[in-house]
């Protein structure tokens, strides 16, 4: 496999990294929605919004979303190392922001 193609798979695994990544918060999201607002008796009404640091996962009482947030970190940090270690371009990155 010559250096271009390699690169391009490279990006192209770091891209499904990205959108796994995105899958696995939305999913940590929605977990701690539907048990731990609905159990405190917080609700939202259409437009609402709501914002939060990200390691509020790690204080869950759901230990299945403490699980998920654990492996989002591990796979941020993989796909940093991916992104240093190979040297790659803010412009050939972008896709992850």
């Amino acid at each position: 496999m010559g250096k271009k193609k390699y690169k391009k798979q490279l990006l192209t695994s770091l891209k499904s990294l990205g959108k796994s990544e995105y899958l696995i918060l939305k999913s940590m999201t929605n977990l701690m929605i539907e048990r731990e607002l609905k159990k405190n008796n917080i609700t939202f009404k259409d437009g609402d919004t709501f914002s939060f640091k990200d390691n509020i996962f790690d204080y869950s009482e759901d230990k299945n979303v403490r699980k998920l947030a654990k492996l989002r970190r591990q796979m941020l940090k993989t796909m940093n190392k991916l992104v240093v270690k190979n040297k790659f371009k803010d412009k050939e990155i972008k896709f992850l922001s």
